[in-house]
């Protein structure tokens, strides 16, 4: 698969596969601000679509089978459900699963109360190193996407595009989604130049997001 990705060197490929190797546990679900823990170590947050494939994505980098919920019902994950990984001793991260924004077969002020919170802690919580923010890649970025990456952007909150379900693309309009995908993003100034390219059926581009999560962790 052809991709714009820079090459992760193999000392960063080791350093992503020995964190997410590590313990990886599940601490809480937060339902509001109030809830959330402290924020003592590095934030890495999933955010995306209903049915965007963050849960698939969580587990298949954790290489654990049920350590997020996944569905093919939008709007399962319906609060802050947060992960930390690795060694506390050494290093480690809260990983912070999102609920899904836009479509879900939940009540619509449901959705409003959540998708707000969800607003909320993105413009607000002090050690949130990066949001990465999935986009199918079969649909690319739609208007509630470029509405997110808006947000982040006059909330200086650094983000970066890692487009899901490649797998389900034939090779030609693989690479066209991720030129249009990089290209677009362009616009919007706390999107990071990179665009992460990721199945996580066949396991593609697993190697590449752990080395970058692992790098966030550490500067």
């Amino acid at each position: 698969m052809t991709t714009n990705e820079k090459i992760r060197t193999p000392k960063e490929i080791d350093r992503g596969r020995l964190l997410f190797a590590g313990e990886c546990e599940f601490l809480m679900g937060a339902v509001s601000l109030d809830t959330l823990p402290k924020a003592n170590a590095v934030e890495v947050a999933f955010a995306g679509r209903s049915n965007v494939g963050k849960s698939s994505l969580l587990n298949a980098l954790t290489g654990r089978k049920s350590l997020a919920r996944t569905s093919n019902t939008p709007g399962r994950t319906q609060q802050l459900n947060y992960f930390y990984l690795g060694n506390r001793e050494d290093f480690g991260l809260y990983l912070v699963d999102l609920p899904g924004y836009g479509f879900a077969k939940v009540p619509k002020d449901q959705v409003e109360a959540w998708t707000e919170l969800v607003k909320d802690y993105l413009r607000g919580r002090p050690n949130l190193r990066r949001v990465l923010l999935l986009i199918d890649g079969r649909h690319g970025l739609k208007r509630n996407d470029k509405d997110i990456m808006k947000m982040l952007d006059v909330s200086a909150v650094s983000y970066q595009i890692v487009l899901t379900k490649l797998d389900k693309l034939k090779a030609n309009d693989r690479e066209k989604i991720i030129q249009k995908t990089s290209e677009d993003t362009k616009k919007f100034v706390a999107c990071h130049p990179e665009v992460l390219t990721t199945s996580s059926e066949k396991k593609w581009g697993l190697e590449e997001l752990r080395a970058e999560v692992a790098t966030l962790a550490l500067e």
